[in-house]
């Protein structure tokens, strides 16, 4: 076995940092540091392979540049960030680093991501597509990072733009239109996630659901991405990409 990968943990007591913390060894990785709120990362960047960031959206550019000046690879896991900065985020990392950016780092996840694309292929002109996901009671942003991605691939072959995406529906709304993909937010419980896209024909439905049970599948998924970029080419890569399943 290699090396195990010597790991910055940004959002330790988070919990995905926590798990990441738990799975870290029987992974072939070590944190080599672990920290929160009030620590300064830039103290320990140089004696890590690379950084996990499951802190909050608004230090990702902040981790991102330090990433960048100390030529390290990257996996961002932070959710919630809005269209600006997202892209300031994209602009410092250019091509500079291997960066890992998803919403969700679950293998099954990003399987439903590909079966999804698949399926919208085959059955866009003829089956309209809504999405459902379900998060536990303490989950602050809406979509959850891994419906905005299944939203991307909906958009892409559908060909619907932001305007054609309804978040919930209320009231007199009108009959469905034909350029629309509905979205609809549930939080409750313990729930760690839960993500279905249907689509919905004349006398047919098909319907593809991920449920997750244990945290772990995503800190798993995490320290996979980590091993990945650290050998891969600079850029922003997804989790598609890391399983090889990427068009």
């Amino acid at each position: 076995m290699s090396e195990p990968i010597k790991i910055l943990l940004i959002g330790a007591k988070g919990r995905m940092g926590q798990a990441i913390i738990d799975c870290s060894e029987s992974n072939n990785a070590v944190i080599s540091a672990a920290c929160d709120v009030g620590d300064d990362p830039s103290k320990h960047i140089e004696s890590c392979d690379a950084v996990i960031d499951f802190s909050f959206h608004e230090t990702t550019l902040k981790i991102a540049e330090l990433a960048v000046k100390f030529k390290k690879s990257l996996v961002i896991g932070t959710t919630g960030h809005n269209p600006e900065s997202k892209q300031a985020i994209i602009q410092a990392i250019g091509a500079s680093i291997p960066v890992v950016w998803a919403g969700n780092y679950s293998v099954g996840v990003n399987t439903l991501n590909y079966l999804t694309k698949k399926a919208a292929h085959l059955l866009k002109e003829k089956f309209e597509a809504e999405l459902l996901e379900m998060h536990h009671n303490q989950k602050k942003d809406a979509p959850s990072g891994t419906a905005e991605r299944l939203l991307e691939i909906l958009k892409s072959e559908y060909n619907i733009s932001d305007n054609g995406i309804q978040h919930g529906r209320e009231g007199q709304v009108g009959a469905r239109e034909k350029k629309e993909i509905g979205v609809h937010a549930l939080r409750g419980g313990d729930i760690v996630g839960e993500h279905t896209v249907y689509f919905c024909g004349a006398g047919e439905r098909l319907e593809l659901t991920h449920k997750a049970t244990d945290r772990k599948i995503f800190a798993q998924g995490a320290i996979l991405a980590a091993h990945w970029a650290n050998k891969a080419d600079a850029g922003i890569h997804n989790m598609e990409d890391v399983l090889g399943i990427s068009d």
